[in-house]
């Protein structure tokens, strides 16, 4: 069990590091660091799952950064996870849904977890990067720029990750329920006020897993 936390551990370490780099590299890029926290703390709850983490220790490690990035987000502690050019809850919200998750499903559902996480993680994460990287058509949606090439970005990268994990644990996914709930977090992440996609997003998807597998 020491051996699967300090794995995990030296992962988070890893990607706060990068996080922190690039933020010295490109202070003027303030979405990059945060964006790199948000990618790579995805991949935790698929190690988590691989390495058969209890659930006692999954809600406890979960709980304990839910608060700690409240308290970040409050005093700045750590700028390469906070500092963004809007007002956002994202992080703490974030943390939140991981808790939620992982009450909800640790560990017999586990893959009900890792597929809200992942979608979020990724899906979210890479929309946001795309969106402001790729010149496309945009809107602004409840006070939220939005764009095509976020947009798609989010709906490829949600299925794509959805049939992965449907490969990975031998499952069939049913194609319609798989296009209603890649909708429903596209949908959903264009709400992104005050980074409420950042629990509405990985809810939604965890909670629809077990419709979707056929």
């Amino acid at each position: 069990m020491l051996l699967s936390l300090l794995i995990i551990s030296t992962w988070m370490l890893l990607v706060l590091s990068t996080a922190v780099i690039c933020r010295r590299q490109w202070p003027q890029r303030r979405e990059l660091s945060r964006k790199i926290v948000h990618i790579g703390t995805g991949p935790v709850i698929a190690m988590a799952w691989w390495l058969e983490i209890p659930e006692s220790i999954a809600l406890t490690v979960a709980t304990a950064v839910t608060l700690i990035t409240a308290i970040n987000h409050r005093w700045k502690l750590l700028p390469a996870v906070e500092d963004v050019d809007r007002h956002s809850y994202g992080t703490v919200a974030y943390g939140l849904a991981i808790t939620i998750l992982l009450a909800l499903f640790w560990p017999d559902q586990a893959i009900a977890a890792c597929a809200g996480v992942l979608v979020m993680a990724f899906a979210d994460g890479l929309a946001g990067l795309m969106g402001r990287g790729i010149k496309s058509p945009s809107w602004t949606f409840w006070q939220q720029h939005k764009s095509v090439a976020g947009t798609l970005t989010m709906a490829l990268v949600t299925a794509l990750v959805l049939i992965v994990l449907a490969l990975v644990s031998h499952s069939s996914l049913h194609p319609l329920r798989l296009f209603a709930v890649t909708a429903l977090a596209v949908g959903l992440e264009q709400l992104s006020r005050w980074g409420i996609d950042n629990l509405s997003v990985p809810l939604s998807v965890g909670l629809c897993w077990s419709w979707i597998v056929i």
